[in-house]
């Protein structure tokens, strides 16, 4: 996919792309000094680090600090290992990556083992006070010593902290050692249900991170096994699972339908958070792609009441920024979007997690860009691409990129307009998601190239692009893209165009997305005006200012007013 600074800031100057240059550069600082920070007291010795402390290496050695010193001051003197601390928090490193590894690699794989266990116990009893500052490297220790079930109880307690502070990836990293160690220990019922569990938790991992085909693929292999052990609580959220992947991978919205309702279903029957925060979730995303605003409302609320009593800052600014986007924004209640993004923004800055902040930054994006504030839109929905990108969130990249790319379109700089598509699409396509959401951006795309006087345009391709749509709410949206690229083109297409406007203007109203609504009459207005009717252009202008102004999108009217004083 290449570098993402380079593709949103190349040839650009604006304050916006500068302030992204310094916030790329201060995480990369950022990250640096986590590498190289030092070490908390008795850092542990580990494969993947160059740095052990001494107070662990006396324990574990078994030698006393008579004999153990000066066999350390040797390989210090030698320079093979750094020193640093006052004794005795006394840290040591070696020099060299090499000099580890050939040490490493000396050693029989028999002796490692039992060196793994030897570590992960004494540390243990060295920081059972603290034992939550250690639970990763005591996981890499017990499975390194083959000891299975702790390495799963030890990747399980990471996992879970790692999920506290929305560090999804690195849960995901967790969860799938949790699953090896499971998965080499004997079955019995108890290993049976941890599998279950860890990969359905795996599964949800994914699929909060719209992963939807590796999350089917994580949970196929126990579907059967906890239908059979009448697990309700994973068969709930499992058939969450299912039903997402059935709505954003097969667009079989029935089927979609058919699993989250079961899921909802059982989760209300157990009366369990984490099941119901799933179910009501994800219903409430089908439900607002199929323009049921008021049901995907009430589903999405009550996921948010569920964080809000758990108090889960990530959890909370994710959903109000979901039902800014999604639905306000949607149903043309723009100020009321703008508002909750903002306020999804406070929460997600508060946080502190990327995960959250991926979600708000695109969501006020997007609300900006429905408001008609576009340098602004552009500042949000750029760290709202930054964002999803470095948390591999796959629908909101291509979404964040997709609305950058409408939004450059309108200011008339086509070639990022273009750039922005294409990218939306890459990132599709890299996670074999959403088909309609890809065929819409791809008719967006080539609006951007009609207007570039691109010659490589295929209107045959662009009406099977807009035929595949099942989506209710990418329908009317592409119904105007293709009404525009219709009325770009020469003479011989007005009629065609003034057919897709009329079917855009007919859906939205169906629908009740009344800011795409706004949007088709003022299209409309270029229409006759580019005919030389100035009566139905002005007439359809004037319908489409006052539907901006009861959706509160204060710069698209001044936009339209404008153009009204021209006519």
């Amino acid at each position: 996919m290449g570098n993402p600074l380079v593709r949103f800031c190349e040839g650009q100057e604006s304050n916006c792309d500068m302030e992204e240059i310094l916030w790329h550069r201060r995480e990369s600082r950022r990250k640096q000094r986590k590498q190289t920070s030092s070490c908390s007291h008795g850092r542990l010795l580990s494969t993947r680090k160059r740095e052990f402390g001494y107070e662990l290496t006396k324990r574990v050695t078994g030698l006393s600090e008579q004999e153990l010193l000066p066999r350390l001051s040797i390989l210090r003197d030698s320079e093979l290992l750094f020193e640093r601390g006052i004794y005795p928090d006394t840290i040591y490193i070696f020099k060299h990556a090499l000099t580890r590894e050939v040490v490493y690699d000396s050693i029989l794989t028999r002796k490692k083992k039992e060196l793994h266990n030897i570590i992960g116990k004494t540390i243990e009893q060295l920081y059972k006070d603290n034992l939550q500052d250690h639970y990763g490297i005591l996981a890499e220790h017990f499975i390194s010593s083959e000891n299975y079930e702790k390495g799963a109880d030890y990747s399980k307690f990471a996992e879970k902290k790692a999920e506290k502070t929305a560090s999804l990836n690195n849960a995901m990293s967790y969860a799938k050692k949790r699953i090896s160690c499971l998965e080499k220990l004997p079955v019995d019922d108890d290993v049976e249900k941890k599998i279950i569990d860890a990969r359905t938790v795996l599964g949800l991992y994914y699929l909060q991170l719209g992963q939807l085909v590796e999350a089917k693929a994580v949970v196929d292999p126990i579907v059967d096994l906890a239908t059979k052990r009448n697990y309700k609580r994973k068969i709930s959220q499992i058939n969450s699972i299912l039903g997402m992947y059935y709505n954003w991978i097969e667009e079989d919205i029935p089927k979609a339908y058919e699993y989250l309702e079961k899921a909802l279903k059982i989760a209300k029957e157990l009366n369990d958070n984490l099941s119901l925060f799933m179910a009501n979730g994800f219903r409430g995303a089908l439900l607002y792609t199929n323009c049921e605003f008021s049901k995907a409302l009430d589903c999405c609320e009550q996921a948010l009441q569920i964080n809000v009593a758990a108090n889960v800052l990530w959890g909370i600014a994710a959903i109000k920024a979901q039902i800014a986007m999604n639905i306000y924004l949607q149903e043309g209640k723009i100020s009321l979007a703008y508002k909750t993004s903002k306020e999804a923004l406070k929460i997600a800055d508060e946080s502190g997690d990327i995960y959250s902040k991926a979600f708000a930054y695109t969501s006020h994006g997007w609300c900006s860009y429905g408001k008609g504030h576009f340098e602004e839109a552009k500042d949000y929905l750029h760290r709202g691409a930054l964002f999803s990108e470095k948390v591999k969130h796959i629908p909101n990249a291509p979404f964040a990129h997709w609305i950058l790319g409408e939004t450059y379109f309108v200011m008339g700089e086509y070639d990022k307009s273009r750039i922005h598509h294409e990218n939306a699409i890459s990132h599709l396509d890299q996670g074999r998601l959403l088909p309609f959401y890809s065929n819409s951006i791809k008719i967006a795309l080539t609006r951007t190239k009609v207007m570039k006087n691109e010659e490589d345009i295929n209107l045959n391709e662009v009406f099977k692009w807009h035929e595949d749509i099942k989506s209710k709410w990418t329908k009317g949206v592409t119904l105007n893209c293709i009404g525009e690229i219709l009325l770009a083109l020469d003479d011989s297409f007005i009629s065609d165009a003034e057919d897709w406007i009329k079917r855009a203007i007919e859906t939205n109203q169906k629908y009740g997305m009344m800011w795409y609504l706004a949007q088709d009459y003022a299209l409309y207005a270029k229409l006759f005006k580019r005919k030389g009717d100035l009566s139905k252009a002005r007439e359809n202008l004037d319908k489409g200012i006052q539907i901006f102004k009861e959706c509160g999108a204060d710069g698209w009217v001044k936009r339209c007013d404008e153009e009204l004083a021209q006519l």
